[in-house]
């Protein structure tokens, strides 16, 4: 069976605080959704304000082989004849071909918001509609506040879905817009319904309780045929149905048609694509398309998804795109210890003598403080060091950081920088916006001469955390730091009481992790200088 999706992202997921897209970020957006093959892209609500008039001005123009641009919007204002209603012409004004509208289902709004009778309000539904039907628009009607209305005055709320279709609805979306109705009672609700309604019916479900999902596949088995959400569940408040877990869910679970199996292999990358779009971080924990959804840190798991990815593992990630990772910590284990080092060549396997010791090695490490699942560039290069199959790049003579503070003047930092680089030696100083990036630049600058590559590497992200709050100001310190040049990124880390020399350990790794690489692509392991561990 063939289910209808419909995403908001560009209309209910703009709600969620913290995203702000443009018209070009949208056009964007409807490009990947299209690609994706979401049957209804809802643009925005035109009457609302300039940008989505613009947005749906450049839209319509625009060749959609699988989507269909959608204009969203209310009702006709009580008072105002329908061909006078500003929110009813900005949607003729889109030129979209599918519009959707939403109106009161719950008694409470009808009296307390919009002020008006019962029957004032069926008449602003049957009108809109029908208005948008005779100007050959499919109409789609949004319940707003379904759950609620039925529960409070089922008769008044079933008449609103009745008037409605016979105005010539499409289909009829049930909202459950305050997201505080239980799975059970969604699928009891709709059961309660369809009987009485020809068209088919959809979900629009908000995530207030955890549930949005869990409703909208509720919502399916119940006899709904149109799902209504957003990529990544953004949305207002806690959020809307997220279509990157909904998806997958009806295509791999339930035997349902969403999208081509195809696509279902690229929805990792269109989740983050659109992540990056919206300037939001991607969610790790997301199920399906984040990147921990595959991955495997404590021993036991990790030694039997080796032997079967079925023992933990409920689909294959590539059927979404994604991957399997085994996270290095005090709880791998030696199978955990040796797959990671297979990843990096290291030739050995758990029953390898030397698995021993370099377990050892990381519980101790990680008693110190350090945490490799977060910092894999640092994790290598522990290894590579304690098994001796490390390149000796440079070697620190002396730093020195300057913090100067005149008066009412911007802090100054200064770093000076004494390396050497076999028998040539690096002096150099720079300043920076802190002192942690005053000494980036300074280390940089003096091994620039030596190694022209690291022109193309910069620092992308920092991130401190106080591993022992209660020591004060003595505490330890654990600082993250991820790098990026054209090809790649990585993340390092330091540990220390002194927060310089946490980063400077963050920093001299992340360099070095560069290094290394750039001579493995370049054939030249052959040349390494035996180094002895570092802790």
């Amino acid at each position: 069976m063939i289910i209808t999706l419909y995403d908001t992202t560009l209309r209910d997921g703009t709600q969620m605080e913290g995203i702000s897209l443009s018209v070009n970020d949208k056009l964007r957006i409807l490009q990947k959704l299209n690609e994706l093959g979401i049957d209804y892209v809802e643009g925005g609500w035109p009457g609302s304000n300039p940008k989505d008039m613009e947005f749906f001005k450049r839209a319509v123009k625009l060749k959609l082989k699988n989507s269909k641009l959608t204009a969203f919007g209310s009702t006709r204002r009580a008072g105002v004849q329908v061909q006078n209603d500003k929110n009813i012409q900005a949607l003729l004004k889109t030129r979209a071909k599918t519009c959707t509208i939403f109106g009161k289902s719950w008694d409470l709004h009808v009296k307390r918001v919009l002020k008006i009778s019962l029957d004032e309000n069926l008449k602003l539904i049957e009108e809109s509609i029908s208005y948008l039907r005779k100007h050959d628009i499919e109409v789609f009607y949004d319940a707003e506040h379904l759950f609620d209305g039925y529960a409070a005055n089922p008769s008044y709320a079933l008449k609103t879905l009745e008037v409605a279709q016979d105005a010539g609805a499409k289909a009829l979306i049930l909202c459950d817009t305050n997201g505080g109705t239980i799975t059970s009672r969604v699928a009891e609700v709709i059961r309660e319904i369809k009987p009485t309604i020809d068209v088919p019916l959809g979900i629009h479900a908000h995530n207030d309780c955890e549930l949005a999902v869990a409703n909208s596949i509720a919502a399916v088995e119940a006899g709904c045929l149109h799902i209504q959400g957003t990529i990544n569940g953004y949305g207002e408040r806690c959020g809307n149905a997220n279509l990157t877990s909904i998806i997958p869910i009806l295509q791999l679970k339930m035997n349902y048609h969403a999208i081509s199996a195809k696509k279902l292999n690229e929805l990792t990358e269109i989740s983050h694509f659109i992540a990056e779009v919206a300037n939001v971080r991607p969610n790790d924990h997301q199920p399906f398309v984040g990147a921990s959804a595959f991955a495997h840190k404590g021993g036991v798991h990790i030694d039997a998804v080796i032997k079967n990815p079925a023992t933990y593992e409920h689909t294959d990630p590539v059927n979404v795109g994604n991957k399997r990772r085994v996270l290095i910590s005090e709880l791998a284990g030696r199978t955990g210890l040796s797959v990671k080092a297979r990843e990096m060549a290291l030739g050995i396997t758990k029953d390898t003598p030397q698995v021993r010791r370099l377990l050892k090695l990381l519980q101790e490490q990680e008693h110190k403080g350090f945490h490799y699942e977060a910092a894999e560039g640092s994790f290598e290069l522990l290894m590579k060091r304690a098994m001796r199959k490390f390149k000796r790049f440079f070697e620190l003579e002396e730093f020195r950081v300057i913090v100067e503070k005149r008066g009412d003047a911007p802090i100054l930092c200064e770093a000076t920088m004494k390396v050497r680089v076999g028998g040539a030696q690096g002096h150099t100083a720079a300043k920076g916006d802190g002192p942690v990036n005053a000494l980036d630049n300074a280390l940089r600058k003096a091994l620039d001469e030596f190694y022209p590559s690291l022109k193309d590497m910069h620092l992308s992200d920092f991130k401190v955390r106080i591993i022992d709050e209660k020591a004060g100001t003595a505490a330890k310190v654990r600082i993250l730091i991820q790098s990026h040049d054209k090809d790649d990124s990585w993340w390092t880390l330091g540990v220390s009481e002194n927060i310089i020399e946490a980063a400077w350990q963050a920093l001299v790794d992340s360099v070095e992790y560069k290094l290394l690489r750039d001579s493995e692509k370049n054939g030249n392991t052959d040349k390494v200088q035996p180094q002895g561990d570092r802790g």
